[in-house]
């Protein structure tokens, strides 16, 4: 069972408890999906936040030790003077349903046009460092947008003064379809194209992209004040790492992406 699901699970013996030195907390919008998902897992099992939260439709009484679940009043209410719902760090994860037999229904789903409101939101309840999950296809995102600020909301949301902002520009797989033949054909055929991309353009599984999120928001409070916009293929190199810290340190020191070194194990 994943530590989601325990965390969702009333009723069960609390886990442990975070290490002492673990001080920050964090906050997950958009847990569920499958990178949603995935992001809330690493953000409760890395041991460096003493506290995770998730914002939810409705509320939950959760049963593991350091999580906790969140209704947008209480977020607003954290803005208004309230500490139950502070976090330092926050993730807004944009990712499409699957089908979960309902375990996904509890949180809330971001949609794009939502953003800078969210945003706004949390920066009013004291989030310093923001970062924004971007799934796109695979070798679809112009040059222009792997490097700037896509859109008015993305621009408002660095105007808001957040001590860290990032955009997380990770390469998704295309949808699975389960419609005509023809249909099926169709995506078939669309999945071949994936021989033509660049291997850094290429998708990276869930799990691990999740992974460079979290060990990203870990490395943040070293970096330097600012909005940053992370590009497919920093996601893809930090995957192929043994150890994907030195490759976004340096990213986050200086912008570059080390090249990855001939022994490198490929993690997809």
């Amino acid at each position: 069972m994943s530590l989601m699901q325990h965390a969702l699970r009333a009723g069960q013996t609390p886990g442990p408890a975070a290490p002492a030195a673990a001080q920050a907390s964090a906050l997950v919008v958009g847990a569920g999906g499958a990178l949603g998902a995935a992001v809330l897992e690493q953000a409760l099992g890395c041991g460096r936040y003493a506290q995770v939260q998730t914002l939810v439709r409705t509320p939950v009484a959760p049963a593991l030790r350091g999580f906790e679940a969140i209704t947008l009043a209480q977020l607003e209410a954290t803005g208004s003077g309230s500490q139950s719902a502070r976090a330092d760090t926050a993730f807004i994860i944009f990712d499409r349903p699957r089908h979960a037999n309902g375990r996904d229904a509890a949180f809330v789903r971001p949609e794009p046009d939502q953003l800078a409101a969210l945003a706004g939101a949390l920066k009013q309840a004291g989030v310093r460092r923001l970062l924004v999950v971007l799934p796109h296809a695979a070798a679809l995102l112009p040059t222009a947008l792997k490097l700037g600020l896509a859109s008015l909301d993305e621009q408002a949301v660095a105007a808001l003064g957040f001590e860290h902002a990032l955009f997380v520009r990770s390469a998704q797989a295309p949808q699975r379809s389960a419609g005509s033949p023809l249909q099926r054909l169709a995506f078939w055929m669309l999945g071949q194209l994936h021989l033509m991309v660049p291997k850094q353009d290429q998708p990276v599984v869930a799990t691990t992209a999740a992974r460079v999120v979290v060990q990203l928001s870990l490395l943040l409070p070293e970096a330097r004040p600012g909005t940053r916009v992370v590009p497919p293929e920093l996601v893809w190199h930090a995957a192929q790492a043994r150890d994907m810290t030195p490759v976004l340190q340096a990213w986050l020191h200086d912008g570059t992406v080390p090249q990855l070194s001939r022994d490198a194990l490929p993690r997809y």
